[in-house]
């Protein structure tokens, strides 16, 4: 279904006489985005060096994160980094080749750690999360398309009894962002994950969370959509953005310039060398995920999404498999990946699911892809302080699925000058 340059003779050309509006990045954001804009009566023209949804959308848990509301970066985390980091089983890693082109990251990052800041974080996590699903839903219902949203439940799991104040407390600050979960232990706890529940002690259960059935079939029926509707889709690299406050200039591989009265750059981890060309230099970094996925049939293991607070890792039953998801490393977009990551899951995805590695199981395939992440935790949703015309829309790091559809609605809210859902302020492009 890819649609090449050659292609298209002029690609703003369009029958109906529409404003043209190119989006930068065919993942999920991209492509919410794109639909969007759509609905809102633009020509849209969706441009990515890769197939649409193979890139960092492809691999995650697929579930709508709604619970956590922290920045990565609080006075909790810097106290437990040096145990992490120590921790050869642990969830951060640090890939010394890449070191010295984050220090910035890391310096900006240390900064943002203050009880103040990382409040003012929450809150506003906090606010996108509370309004995701239900943009979600008018995304899908628009597509009919609502069977891709499933209400699956999440299971937040400890294999130490002596934790069990952290779940209480962990309860309680749910309570405090509208989220409603409960204690569960002992047979309660059998019956929702008979098979999790000879290796742990207790959970806490969130009834209402949801997943996409699975984050790249999904992404194919966004961009099966898209093109449905008359957009048009390049497989190629944008090489250079050009703003002015009449029309945004794109050039691909060929190097033609391309005018187009609106431009959105949604290209992920790979955004912040596209926003150098327009004199914007944000402290954006690539913090590198693996997963695992075992086969379809091995989903049946797990009733519900689980993430380990002691070990700090997700399985999540997608209907391609069971997915296993975790590692949080500031590396870069160029490193291969680190491979004793891939057994570091598999060592804690064989303590929490043995039946998963019987004989005779097939072996899960393994994937690292790269999480857009600055240094708040927050994402990008603006315009250009000079170019009202080029506007942006990357940064969820862990939480691109979670704010896809919600980003789009905001984002054309704002294009529009329309109050928008939530406030855009501590979303800005030049906030560092």
């Amino acid at each position: 279904m890819t649609q090449m340059l050659s292609d298209f003779p002029s690609i703003n050309s369009n029958a109906s006489d529409l404003p043209s509006f190119a989006v930068v990045g065919a993942g999920v954001i991209g492509l919410c985005v794109a639909l969007e804009a759509q609905r809102k009566g633009y020509a849209v023209t969706l441009m990515d060096s890769n197939e649409p949804g193979t890139a960092a959308s492809f691999g995650n848990a697929g579930y709508l994160a709604t619970e956590l509301v922290e920045p990565l970066a609080t006075p909790s985390t810097m106290r437990d980094a040096p145990k992490l980091w120590l921790n050869p089983n642990g969830p951060v890693c640090i890939p010394w080749k890449h070191l010295p082109k984050a220090v910035p990251w890391y310096s900006k990052f240390l900064a943002t750690a203050s009880d103040a800041r990382s409040e003012h974080g929450t809150r506003v996590i906090s606010a996108l999360n509370r309004h995701s699903v239900s943009a979600w839903r008018r995304l899908l219902e628009d597509l009919n398309a609502q069977q891709l949203l499933v209400n699956v439940g999440n299971m937040v799991v400890w294999e130490d009894p002596k934790k069990k104040n952290d779940a209480h407390a962990l309860i309680e600050k749910m309570a405090r962002h509208g989220l409603s979960c409960e204690f569960v232990e002992g047979q309660r706890l059998a019956e929702l994950e008979p098979e999790l529940s000879q290796q742990l002690s207790h959970a806490v259960y969130f009834p209402e969370a949801y997943r996409l059935t699975d984050p790249f079939a999904v992404c194919q029926r966004l961009f099966n959509e898209f093109t449905l509707r008359g957009g048009q889709y390049i497989q190629q690299k944008v090489m250079g953005i050009e703003a002015s406050k009449d029309s945004i200039q794109i050039y691909l591989e060929a190097q033609k310039a391309h005018p187009f009265d609106q431009a959105t750059i949604c290209a992920g981890a790979w955004s912040k060398e596209l926003l150098k060309q327009v004199g914007l230099n944000v402290p954006l970094e690539a913090e590198r995920g693996y997963h695992l996925t075992f086969p379809e049939k091995q989903q049946q293991h797990l009733r519900h999404m689980v993430l380990s607070a002691d070990r700090r890792f997700v399985m999540s039953p997608l209907d391609s498999g069971l997915r296993v998801v975790g590692m949080s490393e500031i590396g870069g977009t160029s490193l291969p990946p680190i491979k004793k990551r891939y057994a570091v899951l598999n060592k804690h995805t064989k303590a929490l699911l043995p039946k998963a590695y019987s004989p005779g199981k097939e072996a899960p395939t393994e994937w690292m892809g790269h999480r857009p992440t600055l240094p708040d935790s927050l994402p990008v949703i603006d315009q250009h302080p000079k170019f009202a015309r080029l506007s942006f829309a990357f940064g969820h790091q862990h939480l691109g699925i979670t704010h896809a559809a919600l980003t789009a609605e905001l984002l054309l809210q704002k294009l529009q000058g329309e109050p928008t859902t939530v406030s855009l302020n501590p979303l800005r492009v030049d906030r560092f």
